[in-house]
């Protein structure tokens, strides 16, 4: 992943992380499946970290094959120290 910016796709469950992660793989969507950060929830769980410059086709995904997503966020690094933003 060429940026330094990352989308963060955040689920209901672990189930439909995974799901998630067949729909990406399908359609050669690069990501990569990630705890859930800290800065977005202390529970566990699943997350899919993307390019920014895929966020069209990833809300085309998940509105098009309904799955359970919990939010969209922009995650960044800044001085060590992760930020995050919510896109969705």
């Amino acid at each position: 992943m060429e940026s330094k910016e990352f989308g963060i796709l955040t689920f209901e469950s672990t189930h439909h992380a995974i799901e998630g992660e067949k729909l990406f793989k399908d359609l050669d969507l690069k990501f990569k499946t990630i705890p859930t950060p800290r800065e977005i929830t202390s529970s566990c769980g699943l997350s899919i970290k993307f390019d920014l410059k895929y966020i069209d086709e990833v809300e085309k995904v998940f509105h098009k094959k309904e799955l359970a997503v919990k939010g969209i966020y922009k995650l960044w690094k800044e001085n060590t120290k992760n930020h995050i933003e919510k896109i969705y």
